[in-house]
């Protein structure tokens, strides 16, 4: 089963949907019904610090564009210091983390195929605000 294919349960998002997911503000750009199930796009803010522990994609294949600030990108055993312009790829079934610059972050994600929406409709909740989500 591709991810095009799955049936989601639970929330749907949609373009435009803002979340706030594991720290940080993931609004939805494109998703599996958008581009007929290519790819998913977010566009990701990132507080200062924010990490996201090294971590396998299996389905797809994960694509950070930086637009404003760093990121520390570990694909593999090779990191990559990411600024505003870098485009760095991760490719599935190979662990990748990241860590964001003291001023934060933000990025443009693609994942391709899509499906990964439905994770972050599933561990998400609606943003309150078009911000990063306060601390907990």
């Amino acid at each position: 089963m591709t991810p095009s294919t799955i049936t989601p349960t639970g929330p749907v998002l949609r373009r435009g949907d803002a979340r706030w997911f594991f720290g940080l503000l993931a609004v939805v750009r494109a998703t599996g019904e958008d581009t007929g199930g290519a790819y998913t796009l977010l566009e990701v803010t990132a507080p200062p610090g924010l990490e996201a522990p090294p971590h396998v994609h299996h389905v797809e294949d994960e694509g950070f564009l930086v637009l404003e600030g760093t990121v520390s990108i570990t694909i593999g055993d090779e990191p990559v210091e990411a600024g505003p312009g870098d485009f760095v790829n991760g490719p599935r079934d190979v662990p990748h983390s990241f860590r964001v610059g003291p001023e934060g972050a933000r990025m443009i994600w693609v994942l391709t195929p899509s499906g990964f929406e439905h994770l972050v409709a599933a561990a998400s909740a609606p943003a309150a605000r078009l911000t990063v989500p306060p601390p907990d």
